[in-house]
Order: structure tokens, then C-alpha cells, then sequence
């Protein structure tokens, strides 16, 4: 193991812990819903410029780039610093923006999912490279939109930007612990078609959503029949939007379609993801072409309007266990002084289904906050495990570098 001075690190994250917290809340503050990342992008360049990063700006897409040392493998810490919307601004009982503290706890929205994790990976960075912890490493800070698309930013940033990690970081919320994979995911649409008429004269028409019904009552029950791994788990799917085309509220809809979410275990196929609910269709609407199912595609331009269409298929994903990034993972944690522990993973989907499930690419997952919060107006972290996190993030570089010597 290498030698590292515990107390010199821990001691520039205490000093500096201050200016952490400050720089989350200011995040925080910032909306940046519907993949709108730019002000926030703003944000974290000024303090990347403040604590000597370099090569700071924006990609074509509008995500966020900051470099750090000059070594010949790339280490790229990802975070991806866009949210969801509020929802009902009546749950919540606080300013989802300004948010509140309670028990060292910060509630706001994305304070969990995922801008909890930035403050600590650009200081940790900037102290790694301080205390000469990066060395043989160039850094990357990846601020990047993911919420309404999982991937397409790495997948954007190595195939039209050109840059290639060798190992990521994934910052989503963890529990402070290293996670090393998760579930794939599929999304899916079922479109019916239908027949309109007046409602008053609706046995002229063919109604559009009846057809769909015995689909998504098929889907309600298909669970048991996916597939399941020992680390994954079991399959899951569900139906998740419906959207109706017709002239009026008093006429028979011509189209409905359903939306499904299918999250893939190891051993399931796309193709076969998909065949399993082509299968619900009743033999008369297949052969005719009354209903089909297709996977989604993403054609949507991003803020800055840069366009990288991507299928909505995400491969499921899980780095050994012994692997040297699981492993320096592990060591960085129990220096840190945190638990021994299990490599862990996700319930929710991230980055890594590019980084690791596309490109094949060695990643992990470390993150202050849990997972079951996200989303929702409990959206909320420690801040000492945002304190804490800077420091798995500082002394991580050269954990890895001692386990490829």
C-alpha cells in the first residue's frame, strides 16, 4: 500500500470544509431542471478556475469540463449536475432552491440526486493534485445533463468530443459506499390504432384504448417471469406514461400509447426484452398491424441545440469484484474511516451503462446521500458525508496507481 499522510489530506478537507458546504448550497440554488445545466455548469467552472483546474468549458452539448494534471491515464470523475422538476410545489414545505438543514441533514432538490457529490470530487481533485496524489493521472471534472437520458453525455463526450477515460468515478448517491454495478433498462412504447367518431356515435369508431388494455394488465403480471441474477436481482417492468390521440373529449380516441420501463438483469436480451410484450398483443392486432411495440429513440437537442440521437437501450453492468478500481475503492474507503463493506449497487440506473455497459470501460460508484430520496421532496444529504466524500475522492487517484504498479 502506498504511503499516504492521512492527516495532511484530512486536514486541507477540514480547512476548506466551509467552502464545500457553501459551494453545494450555491449548486443547490441554482435550477437547473429539463436538462438546463448551463448557469449550474457556470457555477462549478468558477471554481474549478479558483482551485487551478484547466482546459475549464463547456462541450458541444453544454456539459461541463474541467482538467487536471498531465499524467497518461485519465481518470474522470462524473457527476451529472441537472435535475428533475419540483412537482407539486405544494409538498413541499420548504424552498426546494434555498432548501433547509436539519440534524446535518440538507434537504433541497438535487442535494442527493447528484449535485451532493460534486463540491467534494472538484475539491478532491485540486487536493489530490496539491499533495501530488495524481501523479501518472490527468483528471477530468464531468458535470453532465443524464435525467432524461442516461449515458448520452459520456456516450457524447467520447465519440464526438474525443475523449476517452480509462477509469470513472460515478458520483451518484451511494451511502457512501463502493457500488460496482446495476441493472440495464429498456424503454419501450406500445402504439395502438384506432378509429374515431362522435362519443354519441361510438359504436362507428374503434377505440384505441381498449386495445391496449389487455396489453398492460399482461405487463402487470409479467414480472415473475424475468429473469433474476445473484448481484443484479430480478428483472422489472412497468408501465409508465399513456398518451391518447383523439379530435375531442367527446370523440373515440384513433391512437393511445403506453410507455414501459424495462429494467434488464444479466441475461436478458434487448430483443428479448422487447418480444416478451410483443407477445401480450392478441394474434388478430399483431398480424395487422393494429399495435406495435418499439424501443424509444432520443433525437432531442440539448440546451446549447447540439443533437446526438441514441437508442433508449441501456445495457446492464457489473465490474469484478477484484477488479483494481473495486478494490482501490475499497481501501480508499477504509482509509477514510469508513465501515468495511460489500461492493454494493445501484437500484436506480446511472452513467455507467455507458461508461461500463457500452464503452467497457472500468467504473465505480461513490457518493454521499441514498438513492431512496431522490426524486422526491426528501431529496436531502449529510453534509459531513459531503465533507467526508472529498476525501475517498483526494486519496482515490493514488490508490488506483498503486494497484496497476
Amino acid at each position: 500500500m502506498p504511503t499516504l499522510d492521512m492527516a495532511a489530506i484530512q486536514q486541507q478537507v477540514t480547512e476548506q470544509s466551509e467552502a464545500i458546504i457553501t459551494f453545494l448550497r450555491e449548486l443547490v440554488a441554482i435550477p437547473s431542471m429539463d436538462s438546463m445545466i448551463g448557469p449550474v455548469g457556470e457555477r462549478a467552472q468558477f471554481e474549478m478556475h479558483k482551485l487551478g483546474f484547466t482546459d475549464i468549458r463547456f462541450d458541444s452539448m453544454g456539459n461541463t469540463l474541467g482538467r487536471i494534471g498531465d499524467g497518461p491515464r485519465i481518470l474522470l470523475y462524473d457527476s451529472h449536475i441537472d435535475t428533475v422538476g419540483i412537482g407539486d410545489p405544494s409538498e413541499w414545505q420548504w424552498d426546494p432552491f434555498t432548501g433547509k438543514t436539519e440534524h446535518g441533514r440538507f434537504y433541497a432538490r438535487g442535494a442527493c440526486d447528484e449535485k451532493g457529490s460534486t463540491p467534494g470530487m472538484i475539491y478532491g481533485l485540486a487536493i489530490a493534485h496539491r499533495l501530488g496524489l495524481l501523479e501518472g493521472f490527468t483528471a477530468y471534472y464531468f458535470g453532465n445533463m443524464e435525467e432524461w437520458c442516461d449515458g448520452i453525455a459520456c456516450h457524447a463526450l467520447v465519440e464526438h468530443e474525443g475523449i476517452r477515460p480509462d477509469f470513472v468515478v460515478i458520483g451518484e448517491p451511494t451511502k457512501m459506499q463502493v457500488y460496482r454495478g446495476h441493472k440495464g433498462r429498456v424503454e419501450m412504447q406500445v402504439v395502438a390504432k384506432g378509429r374515431s367518431a362522435h362519443a354519441a356515435s361510438n359504436h362507428l369508431g374503434d377505440n384505441a384504448i381498449y386495445k391496449l388494455l389487455p396489453i398492460i394488465e399482461g405487463i402487470s403480471k409479467l414480472e415473475p417471469e424475468l429473469g433474476d441474477d445473484p448481484f443484479l436481482g430480478h428483472g422489472k417492468i412497468t408501465v409508465t406514461d399513456m398518451k391518447i390521440e383523439t379530435p375531442s373529449i367527446n370523440a373515440v380516441p384513433n391512437e393511445a400509447i403506453a410507455y414501459v420501463d424495462r429494467r434488464l438483469t444479466f441475461g436478458e436480451s434487448v430483443e428479448n426484452a422487447i418480444e416478451q410484450v410483443r407477445e401480450l398483443i392478441p394474434e388478430q392486432h399483431r398480424s395487422n398491424g393494429e399495435i406495435t411495440v418499439e424501443m424509444l429513440r432520443y433525437a432531442e437537442p440539448s440546451y446549447t441545440g447540439f443533437v446526438f440521437p441514441v437508442d433508449k437501450y441501456f445495457p446492464a453492468w457489473a465490474l469484478e469484484a477484484t477488479h483494481p478500481l473495486v478494490q482501490a475503492g475499497l481501501e480508499a474507503a477504509q482509509r477514510i474511516g469508513l465501515p468495511e463493506h460489500e461492493p454494493g449497487k445501484w437500484n436506480f440506473s446511472t452513467n455507467g451503462i455507458y461508461w461500463a455497459g457500452k464503452a467497457g470501460i472500468p467504473s465505480i460508484g461513490f457518493g454521499p446521500g441514498e438513492e431512496e430520496t431522490a426524486h422526491t421532496v426528501n431529496d436531502s444529504v449529510l453534509l459531513d458525508d459531503v465533507v467526508k466524500a472529498t476525501e475517498f475522492y483526494a486519496i482515490l487517484p493514488a490508490l488506483i496507481r498503486a494497484r496497476l504498479e
